[in-house]
C-alpha cells in the first residue's frame, strides 16, 4: 500500500552533503582553470538535432542573471514532448498533474497552478478548461491549463524561478514564459508540415496529428511573415474504480441497526428501516449481525461511500494558430504583430456502476436504509469486506460537451531612441473562453438490493464487487424510478432516478499596456524602467433545473425502458479485475431520453406526453447553482526601477540587476446572497505591494557560476475565495457564510542560491537550495466581527439593524504562513569522452526534496490545527533522460517521477486530507534523418500505463479514484522544405 510518509532526514543533511559534493568535484578543476581568460577552444563543430537544443537551453540558462531553465525546440515546429506540461516536468522543480492521462498543470518547487504565472509572447495569460470532478472539475481559478495548447506553437520555454523587477508580480513560484517563433528567428524562406498517426492500447484507436510552419524574410530582412498551425484529435478510454471520498460508521444517520440492538432504543423495536415504514425489513439481531453493527457504527470505521466501477470517454479536438509579422523600418525600430489562436474542443461520458446508500440520508432512502450482513476493518479503520441489505444500486451516465477558445494579439514596438536609450512597448490581450454548453446527467436505479457484496482483501485499489441482480438487463433491478403521471409527488423517502442539467462555463480575459525604456549608462550599467497597467476580468456561470430534485418520471405510455437504455460493453481492458467483476451493464440512452422528455426544452411541462417535468433553467434562484454565478474585476497598475550591472568584484566577473516594483491592485468582486432568491452584491477592495528583487551571478572561474537571489514577492486570493455571495441569518445566531472580497493576497519573501558548474562542452552540473518564508495564507474560519466590517452593503439587512451588530461569519481569511524550503540536483553531460559510437550517447538528471510546514484550522472556528504540507507540494521528484544522437538518428527514453502530494487538508467527510499517490511516468521517442529534408519519428508516451491513484486519509490510504488511460504510440514523418 502507498503512504505519504512524513519520516525524512533533515533537509538541511542533504544540502551541506551535497555542497560539500559540487566543491570538492570544483575544486579539483585546479588554480589553472581560474587563470584562464577563456575556456579551452575546441575545433568548431556544427550540433543539430536533440543536442544542439539541449546546448541552446544550457547557453541561455549560463547567460541569464536571474535562475532560470530553459526548454528550446530542436528545430522549428519540433517541440521535444507532445504537451507543454510533459516537457515542463523535466525541469528540476517541476512536477505536473494530469487530467484524462494528459498533462494540464505544474507545481513549481513545491508551489501549486495558483501560485505561478504563465506569459505568452511577454503578456501575462490565462488558459482555462473544463476536467472530470476528480481532477478539479471546470477551472475557474488563476492556474493555467497547459492542455489548451499544442506544443508545435512553441520554440522556446523559460521558467523563471527567480524574481526581477522587470517581471510581473503575482508568482510565489514561478514565472513561466511562452515564445512563438516570429520570421526574424529564421533566414528567407522557410517550410515545415509534419504529420503522425497515435494508437491508444485501451481505447484501440488511432487519431491523426499535424502541424505546419510557413515564413519568410526579404534579403535585407526589414519585413518578415510568419503561419504556423497545429491540429490533433485524441480518443481515448479511462477506466478504473472511484469511491468519491469515505466516511465513518455515524454519518448519513448510521445504519439499519438489527433488531434486538440496542444502539438506537427509539427504533430498535420497529420492523423496518428508517424513519417510517419503506417495507425495508429490519435484519434479525444474530451474533453475527449484531457484531457487524457494531464494527460498521464505529466513528473509527470508514466505508467508501460511491463504491463504483466506470468508464469516461474522452473525445478531443484541438486547432492552434499563431502568425507573426515583423517590420522593421529603420535600423532603430522594430515592430513585431504576434496573434495566437487556439481552440479545443472535447466531448466527454461517463459512465459508472454504483451502490449510493452510503452517501445518503434517511430522506433519501439511504444509509439508514441500509443493513449490514456481514463486515470487517483493517486495524486504520478501512474497510475489508462487507455484505449489505437494503443498497441503492445506481447505473449512472453522464455527458458533456466542451469547448475553449483562445485569442491573444500582441503588438510590441522597440525603438533606440539615442546610442544608450532604447524603448520597448507593449501593447495586448490575452482572452480565453471556456463554455460547457451541455453537461447532463441520466440515471437508472435498483432500489433496496438485498446482498449487495463489496471486497478489499484482494485488492484495495480495485475491489470484488457483486450484484445480485443482472446489471445487463434493461428494465429488471435497473429500471427508471419516479413519478407515474398524473401523481403529484414521488414515492416517499427514496431514491428516484434524476436527469441532472447544468451547463457552466467561465470567461478570463487580459489586457495589458506596457513602457519599459533601458539606459546604457556605461559599459558596466545599465538603468531600467517601466510603467504597466493591466486590467484582469474573470467572469463565471452556472445554470441547474429550478426543481432541485432533478427527478425523472416514469416512461410515457408506449415507452419501454428498454427504447430508453443502451449497454456499456468490454470493461476493463487495461485493469487487472478481479473474477466476477461486471464487464457490461446497462446504462441510460441520453439521446433518447432528450427526445422522449425533451428536456432542454427549458420550460414546465405537464401531461401525458413525457409526463409532468420541470426543465426549466435558473442559475441564482437555485441554491447550488449560485456560488458559480460571479465575477472579478481585478485593475493592476504599477511601474518598476532597477539596474543590471556586468562588473567585477575584486577581479571576480560578477552581473545581475537590483531594483523594485510597485503595484496597486482593487478588486471589484461580485456575487449573490440568497436573499429574495439571488441578490447581487460587488465589493471593491485595494491594496498595494512594494516587492525588492536582487540577483547576483559571479564567475567565480571561467567553468564555474555562482547564484544569489532574493525578492518579496506576492500571489493575490483563488478567485472562488473572493466571492461575496453566500447566505445571511439576522434570526436566532446572527451568521454570515461567504467568500471574503476584503482578502489580502499571499505574501513571501525568498531567498535562492546556486552554484553552477559548466565543467565540459555543454555539461552541467548544479545545485541550487532555496527557501521561502510565506507570511500570509488563506483558510476558511469563523470569526466574529461587526457587520460593516464585512463589506458587504447594509441593505441586506433588516431596516431594524444599524451594521454593528457582530455576526459569526464562516469565511476565507488571511492566516499565518509557513516555510518552505528546498534544493535542487541538476546534471547534464553527453558522453564525449567515450570511444566510438559511445560519444553520441548523453543524460540529464535532476532530484529535487521541498519541505513546508503549514498549520491547517481543523474546526470553524481555528482551534484545533493539522501542520503538514503545503497543497500540491510532493516532498521529492526526480527525472532522467538518457538519449543517443549522431546528428542521423537519435533517440531517448525519459522517467518523470513526483512523491504523493496533498491536494485538500483538512480532508472531507471526517478525514485528516486528501490527496494523490506518488507516480513515476516513462516516455520514448526515436529519430531518423532520412535526408536533410525529411525525418521519420516513432514515440511511446505513459509506457508503463502509470494510474491516476488518488486516496484519503493518511493512515488508511483509501482509494478514491484509480483510473488507467493506457499507453499511447506515435508514427510520424516531418518535412523541411
Amino acid at each position: 500500500m502507498h503512504q505519504l510518509t512524513k519520516s525524512k532526514p533533515p533537509i538541511l543533511n542533504g544540502v551541506n552533503q551535497a555542497v560539500r559534493t559540487l566543491l570538492c568535484a570544483i575544486a579539483a578543476t585546479g588554480t589553472a582553470s581560474y587563470a584562464q581568460e577563456t575556456p579551452k577552444q575546441l575545433d568548431a563543430v556544427v550540433v543539430t538535432g536533440l543536442r544542439a537544443s539541449l546546448e541552446s537551453a544550457l547557453n541561455a540558462k549560463r547567460d541569464n542573471n536571474g535562475i532560470v531553465d530553459v526548454i528550446k525546440a530542436e528545430d522549428m515546429g519540433k517541440f521535444p514532448d507532445s504537451n507543454l506540461a510533459e516537457s515542463l516536468q523535466r525541469v528540476p522543480g517541476v512536477v505536473i498533474d494530469r487530467d484524462a492521462g494528459e498533462g494540464r498543470s505544474i507545481t513549481v518547487r513545491g508551489l501549486g497552478q495558483d501560485f505561478t504565472r504563465v506569459r505568452i509572447n511577454g503578456i501575462e495569460a490565462l488558459a482555462t478548461t473544463g476536467g472530470t470532478d476528480s481532477s478539479g472539475g471546470a477551472n475557474r481559478g488563476r492556474g493555467f491549463d497547459f492542455n489548451v495548447f499544442a506544443s508545435e506553437l512553441f520554440n522556446t520555454v523559460t521558467v523563471r524561478k527567480s524574481s526581477s523587477a522587470d517581471v510581473d508580480e503575482g508568482s510565489l513560484g514561478a514565472t513561466v514564459d511562452l515564445q512563438t517563433t516570429r520570421p526574424f528567428d529564421l533566414k528567407g524562406f522557410n517550410a515545415m508540415v509534419s504529420v503522425k498517426e497515435k494508437y491508444n492500447d485501451l481505447s484501440k484507436t488511432t487519431d491523426p496529428r499535424a502541424a505546419f510552419l510557413l515564413s519568410n524574410t526579404n534579403a535585407d530582412k526589414t519585413f518578415g511573415v510568419l503561419l504556423s498551425g497545429a491540429f490533433s484529435k485524441r480518443r481515448s478510454l479511462e477506466e478504473g474504480f472511484s469511491t468519491v471520498r469515505w466516511d465513518n460508521g455515524p454519518s448519513s444517520g448510521g445504519w439499519c441497526a438489527p433488531t434486538g440492538a440496542t444502539a438506537n432504543p427509539s427504533t430498535s423495536t420497529a420492523t423496518t428501516c428508517g424513519p417510517a415504514a419503506q417495507g425495508v425489513p429490519r435484519i434479525a439481531g444474530t451474533p453475527e449481525t449484531l457484531a457487524a453493527y457494531d464494527a460498521a457504527r464505529s466513528a473509527n470505521n470508514f466505508t467508501p461511500r460511491l463504491p463504483r466501477y466506470g468508464r469516461l470517454t474522452h473525445d478531443q479536438d484541438r486547432v492552434g494558430l499563431t502568425s507573426s509579422i515583423q517590420l522593421k523600418p529603420s535600423a532603430d525600430s522594430l515592430l513585431t504583430l504576434d496573434l495566437m489562436y487556439s481552440k479545443l474542443k472535447a466531448t466527454r461520458q461517463e459512465d459508472f456502476l454504483e451502490a449510493i446508500s452510503f452517501s445518503r440520508s434517511a430522506t433519501q432512502g439511504g444509509k439508514p436504509q441500509t443493513s449490514v450482513l456481514s463486515t470487517a476493518y483493517a486495524a486504520n479503520g478501512a474497510l475489508q469486506y462487507g455484505v449489505y441489505n437494503g443498497v441503492d444500486v445506481r447505473a449512472e451516465s453522464r455527458y458533456d460537451e466542451l469547448s475553449t477558445t483562445f485569442t491573444q494579439p500582441t503588438l510590441t514596438w522597440q525603438q533606440s531612441l539615442s546610442d544608450t536609450l532604447k524603448l520597448t512597448a507593449k501593447l495586448g490581450s490575452a482572452k480565453s473562453v471556456f463554455d460547457n454548453p451541455v453537461q447532463t446527467t441520466t440515471t437508472l436505479d435498483a432500489l433496496n438490493v438485498n446482498g449487495y457484496t463489496l471486497d478489499f482483501r484482494g485488492s484495495d485499489r480495485l475491489p470484488s464487487i457483486t450484484y445480485p441482480f443482472d446489471v445487463n438487463k434493461a428494465g429488471g433491478a435497473l429500471t427508471l424510478v419516479g413519478v407515474p403521471p398524473g401523481t403529484a409527488t414521488s414515492v416517499p423517502n427514496t431514491t428516484t432516478s434524476e436527469i441532472r442539467i447544468r451547463p457552466q462555463g467561465a470567461t478570463n480575459r487580459t489586457d495589458v499596456g506596457q513602457i519599459n525604456l533601458a539606459w546604457e549608462a556605461s559599459d558596466a550599467l545599465t538603468v531600467k524602467g517601466g510603467i504597466d497597467l493591466k486590467r484582469y476580468t474573470f467572469d463565471t456561470f452556472e445554470f441547474r433545473r429550478i426543481n432541485q430534485g432533478d427527478t425523472i418520471y416514469v416512461p410515457p405510455t408506449g415507452t419501454t425502458v428498454a427504447s430508453l437504455t443502451t449497454t456499456i460493453n468490454n470493461f476493463g481492458n487495461g485493469l487487472n479485475l478481479p473474477a466476477g467483476t461486471p464487464t457490461s451493464w446497462v446504462i441510460p440512452n441520453l439521446n433518447a431520453i432528450a427526445q422522449t422528455y425533451d428536456i432542454y426544452c427549458n420550460c414546465l411541462k405537464s401531461g401525458p406526453a413525457g409526463g409532468p417535468g420541470d426543465f426549466r433553467l435558473s442559475s441564482t434562484t437555485n441554491g447550488n447553482a449560485r456560488g458559480n454565478n460571479r465575477s472579478v474585476t481585478e485593475t493592476d497598475n504599477g511601474g518598476y526601477l532597477m539596474a543590471d550591472f556586468d562588473t567585477k568584484w575584486n577581479d571576480v566577473p560578477v552581473r545581475g540587476n537590483f531594483g523594485a516594483r510597485y503595484v496597486k491592485t482593487q478588486q471589484v468582486a461580485t456575487g449573490y446572497q440568497a436573499a429574495g432568491g439571488g441578490t447581487q452584491v460587488s465589493v471593491t477592495n485595494t491594496y498595494d505591494d512594494w516587492l525588492p528583487s536582487f540577483n547576483l551571478a559571479a564567475t567565480v572561474n571561467p567553468a564555474v557560476v555562482v547564484r544569489v537571489a532574493a525578492a518579496s514577492v506576492m500571489a493575490r486570493p483563488v478567485l472562488g475565495n473572493l466571492n461575496p455571495g453566500g447566505t445571511i441569518s439576522t434570526t436566532g445566531t446572527l451568521s454570515i457564510t461567504s467568500g471574503n472580497p476584503l482578502l489580502q493576497p499571499y505574501r513571501a519573501k525568498t531567498l535562492d542560491t546556486g552554484i553552477e558548474w559548466y565543467f565540459d562542452k555543454n555539461a552541467f552540473l548544479g545545485l541550487g537550495v532555496f527557501s521561502k518564508n510565506i507570511s500570509t495564507y488563506i483558510q476558511t474560519l469563523t470569526t466574529n466581527m461587526a457587520f460593516k466590517d464585512t463589506g458587504l452593503p447594509l441593505s441586506l439587512l433588516p431596516s431594524n439593524f444599524n451594521g454593528n451588530e457582530v455576526f459569526a461569519v464562516n469565511t476565507p481569511i488571511n492566516t499565518n504562513g509557513g516555510r518552505l524550503n528546498g534544493f535542487e540536483i541538476n546534471y547534464q553531460q553527453p558522453f564525449t569522452f567515450l570511444p566510438g559510437i559511445g560519444k553520441n550517447f548523453g543524460t540529464l538528471l535532476n532530484y529535487t526534496v521541498v519541505q513546508s510546514k503549514i498549520d491547517y484550522a481543523t474546526t470553524a472556528t481555528g482551534g484545533s490545527y493539522i501542520t503538514d504540507d503545503l497543497l500540491n507540494l510532493s516532498p521529492t521528484s526526480w527525472n532522467a533522460t538518457f538519449y543517443y544522437d549522431d546528428g542521423t538518428f537519435s533517440g531517448r527514453i525519459s522517467a518523470s517521477a513526483r512523491s504523493s502530494f496533498l491536494t485538500r487538508v483538512p480532508g472531507q467527510n471526517n478525514n485528516d486530507v486528501e490527496g494523490k499517490n506518488g507516480s513515476v511516468n516513462v516516455d520514448f521517442s526515436m529519430n531518423y534523418k532520412v535526408n536533410k529534408n525529411l525525418d521519420v519519428t516513432l514515440e511511446a508516451t505513459n509506457l508503463i500505463n502509470t494510474p491516476n491513484d488518488q486516496f484519503i486519509s493518511r493512515a488508511r490510504n483509501s482509494a478514491v479514484v484509480y483510473n488507467v488511460t493506457g499507453r499511447e504510440l506515435l508514427i510520424g514523418a516531418r518535412y523541411k522544405f
